[in-house]
């Protein structure tokens, strides 16, 4: 009997534990989801405005960062700024950044894939088109580390 209720407890305390864990990754992933979020946020309010090197500041300034466009593909953060910078030379063909995030889900502990849509207004047309991004925490900030932008 005793060796019964034992396993019982322990059984108990195993799910209970369970549960616990897994709400802590719930919680995580929602916190985690709510930073990238966020940077994708401030990059709009960056490019909208004009300020093409605080809307970097949501790439990994790495040698290693990975952008694919229709030129093709590049490699490094100063490269993806000198592109952008020849690309969108003032405000006015920058016009108003906006993201719809259509799908972001985890990969690994510390790394998220993101589907989503950009759209530019701007005083002539309005172009769109579709993005995939990678996210990693590198030094504790989310950033982009590979960009395939079609459009």
């Amino acid at each position: 009997m005793i060796k019964y209720i034992n396993y019982t407890i322990l059984l108990l305390f195993t799910i209970c534990l369970l549960i616990a864990c897994s709400g802590t990754k719930s919680v995580s992933l929602s916190a985690d989801k709510d930073a990238i979020a966020k940077v994708l946020r401030d990059q709009e309010k960056a490019w909208s405005a004009g300020n093409i090197e605080a809307f970097m500041e949501g790439y990994w300034k790495d040698e290693q960062l990975t952008f694919i466009g229709r030129s093709g593909v590049s490699y490094s953060w100063a490269t993806t700024l000198s592109n952008y910078k020849k690309n969108y030379p003032d405000k006015e063909a920058m016009g108003i950044l906006s993201f719809n995030i259509i799908e972001l889900r985890p990969i690994t502990n510390g790394a998220y894939y993101m589907i989503g849509k950009y759209t530019l207004k701007r005083a002539e047309d309005e172009p769109s088109g579709f993005f995939s991004l990678v996210w990693e925490k590198k030094n504790e900030k989310w950033v982009i580390t590979s960009d395939h932008t079609s459009g």
